[in-house]
């Protein structure tokens, strides 16, 4: 690690939902910053005003929130290399992009969107680059008088990169290691549009030199930008100050075949991003990993071994973990395939690892939800106890924790009728009776008292084991059944048992 001091970002487009690849880019970044004590800087993209979409930034600032992630400089905390808009900066591009132009490093093109449209439909693969440019409306092939003419006169245009022949440009890629790419496969990608705006190669660059990022993330899919950006790092001067990249593996679909993706998502019934988004353009609302029932803690866990691991066994990390064992040595090239039967696996341990304290708001809302209404937080804090190993995501806790607070509506009176006997109504009648004596409700107690009443009246105990759970839950399921009467008292576990004899013998 250099003296530099670290400098990282995240630099989203707010064009929609936060895809969960888009997260652990984050917290790559993030784990990162933490680790060398650096900053961690969002930075929002909108410089494609026409995919803009309103409350895109406001939903990935939620997002950063849930997770735990917040950036030290943003456009909502600020800081000293403000704005973090490239919307708000746009002034300082063009001065950027002139440059390059007077440089030689890049041309005005002045063709129109049809002129474009006509030569790909007359040119197989068309290009605008070293092939064709020549014979295309811009500055390389106009007289200076000419390209004088059209900018005296407004005419749109834009800049583009000249990209060089014959060249090799490499870097050393933190992951893959050494990446080279051949200049006359890239065509002269555009780097300020009509409207004044920089598209993202020249946006990224100026900004990520103004910011003084040290270290720049991004997903694989971004490797076939990287020689345009090599290019404009030195064409600019600033070669000596460009960040290390590290381009992260791609999360796969469940198949391995490709990358994963909303659609994905939707057709084998799983979310793909962080929390639910709700596009006003389309009226479309796609699922999230919070809604469904994720910990953020869960979330986080799940993506950090997405493409990386420590070199152990270990599985579970909390976020102050995976800041003290994260390195980008152990960081795959390889894609990584997504499994959600494996996430959920990573959501039940965290939601038995967590204190019941913490699962308490958002269970007490998952029941209130239902029409539950939870008056004794102490009580619902014993709940939690019993129920968390079972629960998978947190919507499980209604069916594994509603019973504790309102009898049961309905019974799975098929587990119980081809058996029920008029010695089990009396056997039940009469652990009222026995259970009415007890002088202390405890689940032990509960217990050697049911067993010695079943032992009595020559009952074997499993036989009404099952009913007796039946009566307090409604069905085959809940922890143990002692347990349950112990937290439900006296006064309600007779309640059930009467209300449950009755239903057993109507049927």
């Amino acid at each position: 690690m250099s003296d530099k001091k670290v400098r990282v970002r995240f630099a989203p487009s707010p064009t929609g939902g936060l895809h969960l690849g888009g997260v652990r880019t984050v917290l790559f970044n993030y784990l990162f910053a933490k680790k060398h004590h650096g900053d961690f800087i969002l930075r929002i993209e909108d410089t494609d005003q026409s995919r803009y979409v309103e409350g895109a930034e406001a939903y990935i600032l939620d997002c950063l929130a849930w997770c735990g992630l917040m950036p030290d400089e943003s456009p909502v905390a600020g800081g000293a290399y403000a704005p973090y808009r490239q919307s708000e900066r746009k002034a300082i591009y063009r001065e950027y992009a002139e440059k390059l132009v007077r440089q030689g490093h890049a041309y005005y093109a002045f063709d129109t969107t049809e002129e474009l449209e006509q030569n790909r439909r007359e040119i197989p693969n068309f290009q605008y680059g070293q092939v064709y440019r020549d014979g295309l409306r811009n500055s390389l092939s106009l007289t200076e008088h000419e390209v004088n003419e059209l900018l005296d006169a407004n005419t749109p245009h834009v800049i583009r990169i000249k990209m060089p022949a014959d060249e090799r440009v490499s870097f050393n890629d933190l992951i893959r290691g050494q990446v080279s790419f051949e200049t006359n496969q890239v065509d002269d990608k555009v780097l300020l549009k009509a409207d004044g705006m920089p598209t993202y190669h020249l946006a990224v660059v100026v900004d990520d030199y103004l910011m003084k990022i040290s270290h720049a993330f991004r997903g694989e899919e971004w490797l076939p930008s990287a020689p345009v950006h090599l290019l404009l790092w030195d064409y600019l001067g600033w070669k000596a100050d460009m960040p290390k990249w590290a381009h992260l593996p791609l999360i796969l679909k469940p198949d391995g075949h490709g990358k994963l993706s909303k659609r994905d998502g939707a057709r084998l019934g799983f979310p793909v991003y962080a929390m639910n988004w709700f596009d006003a353009k389309t009226g479309e609302l796609t699922p999230g990993f919070r809604e469904l029932g994720f910990l953020p803690e869960a979330f986080l866990n799940l993506l950090a071994t997405l493409g990386w691991n420590d070199g152990s066994d270990q599985e579970i990390f909390s976020l102050d973990e995976l800041v003290q064992k994260f390195s980008l040595d152990r960081v795959s090239k390889a894609g990584a395939k997504f499994d959600f039967e494996k996430a959920k696996w990573f959501n039940a341990e965290w939601i038995r690892k967590v204190k019941a304290e913490s699962l308490k708001p958002k269970v007490k809302a998952i029941l209130e939800d239902k029409g539950i209404v939870v008056a004794d937080d102490a009580y619902l804090l014993k709940v939690i106890e019993q129920v968390k190993d079972r629960c998978v995501l947190l919507p499980d806790f209604y069916q594994q924790a509603g019973y504790f607070f309102e009898a049961p509506k309905e019974y799975d009176i098929n587990a119980v009728k081809p058996r029920w006997t008029d010695a089990k109504t009396e056997f039940f009648n009469l652990l009222i009776t026995k259970l009415s004596t007890l002088e202390t409700w405890e689940p032990a107690e509960l217990e050697t008292t049911f067993k010695a009443l079943a032992e009595e009246k020559a009952i074997k105990p499993g036989e009404v084991l099952l009913p007796f759970r039946i009566m307090l839950v409604g069905g085959k399921f809940g922890p143990h059944v002692f347990d349950i009467a112990g937290l439900l008292g006296k006064a309600e576990t007779f309640k059930r048992i009467e209300l449950g004899v009755g239903v057993f013998n109507e049927v």
